[in-house]
């Protein structure tokens, strides 16, 4: 290649071949890591997400602790939000909230000031009218100590900060505070706990390493919720903490109350911990859903009574009542008593496990030796560098003169430090050979070298001396201890064990959250009443049901009104025949009950019935047709007689009839006091016959031809006469006489073409 010349680069090494799906599958696992292990779950050793670490840090870092005045959330938001987590404000100030509120943790880790939201689902004010600080407990127990080494920092996302890999927590802050977070194929869901109960668990397995789940069960009794309520699945509880994955039973407490006028009010006081939220409201609703439903009647007044001190929702029942009837009902119908999805899965040695509780344990202590070795070993070595300063300070009192001496005699720092720490005297007068003798066997280090001369004068004073002392015997009695804690596993044990029972003492809560082994609840139902009631349909398909004492009052009104109006029974079921040959039917319950005028709910809605595909030919009760008969005819002219019994079926869609191939049903009948039936093609041909010539069939059956159709004609309409009476039709806008212009004939015969 000559000189200057720009070398050629071949395109083909430049593009690097590889199996497309390895690279998908490359770049999922790498997706999912990061979601997983720097956004959705917690580490085991300090409990908590990266978002709400470096929330607490940041407040940390900004000064924001328990002893100082709030600071507006925003503030904190930003802080974060620019040093350590670039991920959005709303993740930032939602963990910031969610640690704030004493309804969700057992322990909150931030002291909020202003509306941090409601159990009963109203949210957080916006973070620019929010404020908060660091709670005292966040500060003591899970802040302490980040100066003196006891956890590795890492870089931030751009390498301008650095941020603690994880906080130097002192609890297991898992189990107290628990957890929730979904990642990617993978989710953690993991109840509070009592902290003094965690704390004594904690104490139990640092005396004896080797107690099991169950024996640590003793102390850990189950979940604390926040909300209280009761635990009713206790002795599924060892096997669930063992294995970290199950279900916990949750039941909301109930108490009742008797007021004035022999009635009873049955008021809730705690909620399930699964309630927290928007549920309160669906709760209420479930509620009302049973009383419009007719599950029960014995509610007067629902009142929610709930504030920032508690909950109070507040049932009036009927004098008549049974209330433990009705909290039975509450607890089945409801989400009074729910389920808690348990799985306790964390972080731990940098990959998700799910662990059970003596997991969480063995590894938070694990966690807290390793703090403490990095505390007191920082602390020793302060302590050996403030003795070996001391020591220098002690010899140097007692030499003072010959000090006083080199100091006099030095021409500068360097001469004098270099006499104390080597004995060079060169350069130096001093007052006699003695004292140059005397100089010349100093062996200061350098550290003393330079506490000797950055000493004042007044520290020679007799006072000062003694302090001297004093200070260097508390310096070797520190250095003794830290050295026993150090090389002593009993000795850290305890110091473990008493900053354990110290915050014990001073954060610890009674349980809120009973633990017991409940009866399964037996609910009493009643059978519903079974009344008379009318069905109402309008020619838009619109349903519903009223009381017949309601239809005779409005008789003339709906009758104008409605497509279709018919008396049945509150438990029966409606019929829907159509032209695609099939019933659908609708249980009278699954409709709305109630007044003339409410709106009702389409048909489609409640059944199988599409009114986009087919067309609703008879409407009517199942109780209707079961002692009678039904005629049907299709287009193509067959028919037959099915016994009504037929379609006395449980299911939601039968087939009524047999079609054949692009044939459809065009008239559905009940038989009732009619003689003839008369059928009428698109060409205007009729035949009128007597029925009893139609065969009757089963519902499987295709049935009989009616009438000979000429080539492309079908059938258009059926009609039916008595043989006395007005059987008069609109023909062709005309009015029309089938007894009269419609002589008798017989099935299967051609008919009469009628021309108006």
């Amino acid at each position: 290649m000559k000189k200057n010349e720009t070398p050629v680069i071949n395109e083909e090494d430049r593009i690097i071949q590889t199996e497309y799906s390895d690279v998908m599958k490359k770049s999922f696992v790498d997706y999912a890591m990061s979601v997983i292990i720097a956004r959705a779950l917690p580490d085991v050793r300090d409990g908590l997400k990266p978002v709400q670490r470096r929330v607490l840090y940041d407040m940390n870092e900004l000064g924001i602790k328990y002893d100082k005045p709030h600071r507006k959330s925003a503030r904190i938001v930003g802080d974060t939000m620019g040093k350590y987590h670039p991920h959005g404000d709303s993740s930032i100030y939602d963990s910031l909230v969610v640690m704030a509120q004493d309804f969700k943790k057992g322990m909150p880790l931030v002291d909020g000031h202003g509306n941090f939201g409601t159990v009963e689902g109203d949210g957080a004010a916006a973070m620019r009218y929010t404020e908060a600080r660091l709670q005292k407990v966040t500060q003591e127990a899970m802040l302490q100590d980040l100066d003196k080494d006891v956890v590795d920092f890492m870089d931030n996302f751009d390498a301008t900060e650095k941020e603690p890999v994880v906080l130097p927590c002192r609890f297991p802050n898992l189990l107290v505070n628990g957890s929730e977070g979904i990642a990617v194929g993978m989710a953690t869901n993991i109840p509070p706990h009592n902290f003094g109960e965690v704390v004594d668990a904690c104490r139990a397995y640092l005396k004896n390493n080797d107690i099991t789940t169950a024996e640590l069960m003793k102390y850990i009794k189950g979940p604390d919720f926040p909300t209280g309520g009761i635990v009713v699945n206790q002795s599924e509880l060892a096997e669930i903490y063992e294995s970290g994955i199950g279900k916990i039973k949750v039941r909301g407490k109930v108490e009742i109350e008797n007021i004035k006028g022999g009635k009873v009010n049955v008021v809730v006081t705690e909620i399930p911990y699964t309630m927290i939220g928007a549920n309160i409201g669906k709760f209420l609703n479930d509620v009302a859903t049973l009383i419009d439903t007719k599950k029960t009647n014995d509610v007067l007044d629902i009142t929610n009574q709930s504030n920032k001190d508690g909950i109070r929702i507040v049932f009036e029942l009927r004098k008549d009542a049974n209330p433990q009837n009705f909290i039975n009902l509450l607890y089945k119908k409801t989400r009074l008593e729910d389920t808690f999805g348990f799985n306790m899965l964390a972080i731990c040695n940098g990959r998700p496990e799910t662990l059970s509780l003596k997991r969480v344990i063995e590894e938070n202590v694990k966690f807290q030796y390793e703090i403490c070795t990095r505390k007191y070993t920082k602390l020793l070595e302060k302590e050996l560098e403030k003795k070996e300063i001391q020591e220098g300070l002690i010899r140097a009192v007692n030499i003072i003169d010959l000090i006083i001496e080199i100091l006099r005699g030095s021409k500068d720092r360097a001469m004098a430090k270099a006499c104390m720490t080597e004995g060079k005297t060169e350069g130096i007068k001093f007052k006699s050979k003695e004292s140059k003798i005397m100089a010349s066997r100093l062996d200061f280090t350098d550290k003393q070298a330079n506490a000797i001369l950055d000493m004042r004068l007044y520290k020679l004073i007799g006072l000062e001396l003694e302090a001297l002392f004093d200070e260097n015997e508390d310096t070797l009695s520190n250095i003794a201890k830290y050295q026993d804690i150090l090389s002593n596993k009993d000795s850290m044990s305890q110091v473990i064990i008493d900053d354990m029972d110290r915050f014990k003492a001073e954060y610890g809560r009674p349980r809120r959250t009973v633990i017991e082994d409940a009866e399964e609840i037996v609910l009493e139902e009643k059978a519903p009443e079974i009344i008379d009631i009318v069905y109402m349909m309008d020619r838009f398909g619109y349903a519903k049901t009223v009381d017949k004492i309601v239809y005779e009052r409005n008789k003339e009104a709906i009758d104008s009104e409605s497509k279709y109006v018919f008396q049945m029974k509150s438990d029966g079921k409606v019929c829907i025949f159509t032209d695609t040959g099939d019933m659908h039917t609708i249980k009278a319950k699954d409709l709305p009950f109630g007044k003339f005028r409410d709106k009702g709910l389409p048909i489609d809605n409640v059944s199988n019935y599409d009114s986009q595909k087919e067309r609703a030919l008879l409407v009517c009760s199942q109780e209707d047709i079961k002692y009678k008969r039904l005629v049907f005819v299709t287009r193509d002219s067959m028919m037959k007689v099915v016994d009504g019994s037929e379609f006395d079926v449980g299911k939601r869609t039968v087939a009524a009839t047999k079609l054949n191939d692009n044939d459809k049903v065009v008239s559905v009948e009940i038989l009732n006091e009619q003689k003839n039936i008369v059928l009428q093609t698109e060409d205007g041909v009729f035949l009128r016959f007597a029925l009893e010539e139609i065969p009757e069939k089963k519902k499987t059956a295709v049935g009989v031809r009616g009438m000979k159709l000429n080539k492309g004609d079908k059938i258009e309409a059926v009609y039916y006469t008595h043989n006395a009476g007005d059987n008069t039709i609109m023909y062709n806008d005309k009015p029309f006489d089938l007894h009269i212009r419609v002589k008798p004939g017989h099935r299967d015969s051609k008919g009469v073409k009628i021309r108006s």
